[in-house]
């Protein structure tokens, strides 16, 4: 028996939420997006479960490098696109598309006689984080098109804002985009988690938007089992958690009313009742912003995390009279406390916490 505190993966339910993306969105490419190590899930061997995918999004090179160390052979977009000459013919020699967001990224291409890459043309209609002004598309498409490096080429923007279904940020983006992409002939990606399952006209953005070639979508906390929305949880859109991240009990003993908790005595019983340690912390990736009140599963039932959380341990409030033991898995969020529901108790967003779990002791893998 293991007592630390680790991750089970579930491959099977990466496939039941792909399937949910694919109804969602049926007319649609799919480009799952699994960077920051599949959000924190491992992302080789979500490649290797997700193989029936159009493409895989990354961040990186290296990422991308080592899926095909991995032997996951599928299409790979790079999503910061190639930063230097080294980079672009990397990407060209495992024929990986790149993301161009910036004149320098042009320049590169115009300059580079090593072989030719597909590449994704990011316009910024209202992130303001990477892209190109859409004032400028006419000129910076031509340029493009006549750059000695460049095979075809694809349209991207994305959605700032997508999952506040009644703000008006959204519609101005697609406003934005709309005469870039009207009559385009070739392939565009409009759409993040968010983006496809709260908003029809980027589902549709084909026929929306009058352009001849694919629609991508790019899903990505969706395929993990977690909803993009603040008031609907994964299990709410049909979504199955993939990660479990759990701990156990290593210490159960009586706690008297007036009795300080952990480091500086942040907490202060106001009753007689239960102390339960588990052993999982912020080494962990269990975050020290967790504040007393956090909910922790155990035996079925939610019990409150009290006072500041450890490098390696946790108290919970087991109560007065509770059968719990030493060894009892607690469930930190995963099946019966949805991490949607557990990230507020840490002023966090449910990405943040997948994404940081540590992997102290190695995650298990099953299907």
């Amino acid at each position: 028996m293991r007592f630390g505190a680790r991750a089970l993966i579930r491959l099977g339910a990466l496939e039941h939420n792909l399937n949910v993306v694919r109804e969602a969105a049926p007319d649609c490419k799919v480009m799952a997006v699994i960077k920051a190590n599949a959000y924190g899930h491992g992302m080789v061997p979500v490649a290797q479960h997700l193989s029936n995918v159009d493409a895989f999004a990354l961040a990186r090179i290296p990422e991308a490098l080592e899926l095909r160390a991995n032997g996951v052979e599928t299409k790979v977009i790079l999503l910061s696109g190639a930063t230097n000459v080294m980079e672009l013919a990397t990407a060209a020699r495992n024929d990986f598309e790149s993301v161009v967001h910036c004149r320098e990224q042009i320049d590169l291409l115009d300059e580079f006689d090593d072989g030719k890459v597909n590449i994704w043309v990011k316009f910024d209609t209202g992130m303001n984080r990477l892209g190109f002004d859409p004032a400028d598309a006419e000129t910076i498409l031509a340029r493009l098109r006549a750059c000695r490096g460049v095979d075809e080429v694809r349209l991207m923007t994305h959605l700032a804002s997508a999952d506040e279904l009644d703000g008006e940020t959204t519609p101005r983006q697609l406003d934005l985009f709309r005469p870039i992409v009207k009559g385009f002939e070739g392939d565009v990606s409009i759409g993040n988690t968010a983006g496809t399952f709260g908003w029809p006209a980027v589902r549709s953005a084909q026929s929306e938007f009058g352009f001849h070639g694919d629609n991508w979508i790019r899903p990505g906390i969706a395929l993990f089992g977690v909803s993009p929305f603040g008031d609907r949880t994964g299990v709410g859109l049909g979504l199955k958690p993939v990660m479990q991240f759990e701990a156990r009990l290593i210490s159960v003993k009586p706690l008297p009313a007036g009795a300080r908790v952990g480091y500086k005595g942040a907490y202060r019983s106001d009753t007689d009742t239960t102390l339960g340690i588990i052993s999982a912390g912020y080494g962990d990736g269990y975050s020290r912003h967790f504040r007393s009140g956090t909910p922790v599963l155990i035996n079925g039932r939610k019990v409150p995390l009290i006072g500041n959380v450890s490098m390696d341990m946790i108290a919970v409030d087991l109560g007065a009279k509770p059968t719990d033991s030493v060894g009892d898995v607690a469930t930190l969020w995963g099946d019966g406390l949805p991490v949607e529901e557990v990230a507020p108790w840490a002023h966090a967003i449910p990405y943040e916490l997948v994404c940081g779990v540590m992997n102290r002791e190695d995650s298990e893998i099953v299907e």
